[in-house]
C-alpha cells in the first residue's frame, strides 16, 4: 500500500510540475533547437535565405515549395515554405516531414500560417541517418477533414 501511495504522489507532483509555466510568457531557452511559436494574429517575416523547390502536384492540389535553412543534414532542421493554390486564411492544416512516406525516424512538422505571405512556414527535424532517398513529405487537410499526402525532392545540396 506504502508503494501505491508513493507512486500516486510522484505521479501528481510530476503532473503538477508539468502544469507550470505559462508558454505564452515563459522564454524559451537560448539552446533551444525548438521553433519559435507565433501567437495568433502576430505576424512573422521570413528571416532567411528561401530556395525554391518548385510547384509540385500533391494529391491534385498544385503547391508552391520554398526550402529554408541551407541544407537538409541527418539530425538538423529543414524549413519549408509552402503556398497553396487558394486563399483559406490558416484554416488548412499541413504538416511536412523529411524521410520517407511511413514517417519512420522523421519528425512532423506543423505548419504556422503566415497571413502577411499567404503561406505556411514548417520546421521540420531531419532523420538520422538521412537516406539518399530521402524527399520532403506534406501533408494537406482541408478544413472538410480531406487529407492529401505527396511528395516532393528535397535539397542536399544548396550552394552557399
Amino acid at each position: 500500500m506504502k508503494k501505491l501511495n508513493s507512486i500516486i504522489s510522484a505521479f501528481a507532483l510530476c503532473t503538477f510540475l508539468a502544469g507550470c509555466g505559462d508558454p505564452k510568457t515563459d522564454p524559451k531557452p537560448m539552446d533551444s533547437k525548438e521553433p519559435a511559436k507565433v501567437e495568433e494574429g502576430e505576424e512573422h517575416a521570413h528571416e532567411h535565405e528561401e530556395v525554391a523547390l518548385g510547384t509540385f502536384d500533391v494529391a491534385g492540389i498544385s503547391v508552391e515549395a520554398l526550402q529554408g535553412h541551407g541544407n537538409v543534414e541527418a539530425s538538423k532542421e529543414g524549413h519549408l515554405v509552402i503556398k497553396l493554390p487558394y486563399k483559406d486564411d490558416g484554416e488548412t492544416v499541413v504538416r511536412a516531414w523529411i524521410g520517407g512516406e511511413d514517417r519512420t525516424l522523421s519528425a512532423v512538422g506543423k505548419g504556422e500560417y503566415a497571413p502577411s505571405h499567404d503561406d505556411y512556414d514548417i520546421h521540420a527535424v531531419a532523420p538520422d541517418p538521412l537516406a539518399a532517398e530521402a524527399k520532403w513529405w506534406l501533408e494537406i487537410e482541408k478544413p472538410d477533414g480531406t487529407k492529401s499526402v505527396g511528395s516532393f525532392p528535397l535539397l542536399k545540396d544548396i550552394e552557399k
